[in-house]
């Protein structure tokens, strides 16, 4: 594991910080607690628990420090308080919390050392920090779902290609021989990227961009929410039981066409972005419809970090850390941190393509695989032991990040997972040829 500078970590940990009080900001205390749903957490139960997940790897775990509250671990443990109690606790009032917050920031970073951070240390405050910003997109999703407000960032900034239009068509990947995972000289690995194992690819097409709005709307109004032949089994007993006929946040208009709400506003159905809020079972059914297929994480990676041999028959045995190489992402390349406060057109961003031609496979939207979430080879789980075992084959894999993602976390190795019926999340789809 890479040791890093102490003054790297301050500035990361004080970042997802600063970005946690931007997505709480402005919301009164009945939002903050916001109605009981299997699919959100109270707001300020979240927060308390993200401070003290830094408090209990870092300052109890790492160097050994009592516990800053006395009953803590009864109330902000995710692992051992069942999600529909959390609105039933004795919270700590939001000033109280916003103290807790700030008081485990400070002695986090008051115990970091001048130059370079120990290993254990470069690990773990990135880890914790990491797992913030899984929060933090989580808040934007948790809003999107509540529709509150807009979140205001400080970074917003929206591309200057960001209304570039469809990217139509399929790329042809080589068959051969990939690596997914990661190898132990990688910076830093997440458990469930443990360890790049060897997977024999058949060649496939794979198409450059996401499915549009406009794509999945042919498929919407098609009746592919009425016709079961599209579905399957699960999917359709899941379609019948949420009465779904569309995308959640999809609205119809008078006229037939479809507007779109997004936080608290409706607006125009931006036609050439990629559907987004869309769950397993949808992306899988719009694949019946239109003859395609979702990709299996290995050819998902290998079209995203995958490099053609020297004479194109092949892949060759190289893997790159992002589709556009080695290069930490900027905006030029990937729609992340939130900058745009949400998705751009799929043709946006073409210096983010990957050496095969695939655009955007980093950020804009997270992207559904057919492939059903399971340890690799040689796994074994880090400090936080809950992070991915427990949802070994009840979720699925996503790939390559959404706007909301953090760029100093993702990379084209990136394991997410949630369950086939999530479409509360920042998910999208591409797909296959057959």
């Amino acid at each position: 594991m890479q040791q890093v500078s102490s003054n790297y970590l301050k500035e990361i940990m004080t970042d997802a910080h600063n970005r946690t009080l931007e997505l709480v900001a402005g919301l009164d205390e009945e939002q903050l607690i916001g109605p009981k749903l299997p699919i959100v957490n109270p707001l300020r139960w979240e927060i308390g628990h993200v401070a003290w997940f830094h408090e209990k790897f870092i300052l109890r775990d790492l160097y050994g420090r009592p516990p800053l509250l006395a009953d803590g671990d009864a109330i902000y443990d995710s692992i051992a308080i069942h999600h529909e109690q959390r609105w039933d606790l004795p919270l700590l009032s939001m000033e109280d919390t916003l103290g807790y917050i700030e008081n485990v920031l400070d002695d986090c970073l008051s115990l970091l050392p001048d130059g370079s951070a120990d290993p254990a240390q470069s690990y773990i405050y990135r880890f914790s920090t990491y797992h913030e910003d899984m929060h933090t997109e989580a808040y934007c999703w948790s809003r999107q779902t509540l529709a509150y407000p807009k979140p205001a960032f400080a970074n917003a900034g929206v591309p200057e290609d960001a209304d570039a239009g469809a990217w139509p068509g399929d790329v042809a990947i080589p068959g051969g021989v990939f690596f997914p995972g990661s190898t132990e000289d990688t910076p830093f690995v997440f458990d469930n990227e443990k360890w790049a194992h060897e997977v024999a690819v058949e060649p496939f097409y794979i198409s450059k961009a996401p499915v549009t709005n406009a794509g999945f709307m042919d498929f919407v109004e098609a009746g592919g929410y009425r016709y079961r032949e599209f579905w399957s089994d699960e999917g359709w007993a899941w379609r019948e039981q949420a009465n779904a006929g569309h995308p959640v946040y999809w609205i119809a208009g008078d006229r037939g066409e479809w507007r779109l709400r997004r936080f608290n506003e409706t607006v125009d159905m931006p036609l050439h972005q990629p559907v987004i809020h869309v769950n397993w079972y949808e992306a899988e059914a719009y694949c019946r419809w239109a003859g395609r297929r979702l990709p299996t994480e290995t050819e998902w990676e290998a079209a995203a970090l995958g490099e053609p041999a020297q004479d194109n028959s092949r892949l060759a045995l190289s893997k790159r850390t992002y589709p556009w190489g080695e290069q930490s992402p900027d905006m030029r390349q990937a729609n992340l941190d939130g900058r745009a406060l949400g998705c751009i057109d799929v043709a946006a961003l073409p210096e983010g393509d990957s050496a095969f031609g695939c655009r955007q496979m980093i950020g804009n939207v997270w992207e559904w695989t057919a492939s059903t979430f399971a340890p690799f080879p040689g796994f074994s789980p880090d400090a936080y032991r809950e992070y991915s075992e427990p949802l070994f084959y009840d979720t699925r894999v996503l790939k390559g990040g959404t706007w909301a993602t953090r760029s100093r976390m993702v990379t084209g190795r990136y394991r997410n997972f949630f369950g086939p019926e999530r479409r509360d999340v920042l998910a999208g789809f591409r797909t296959c040829s057959l």
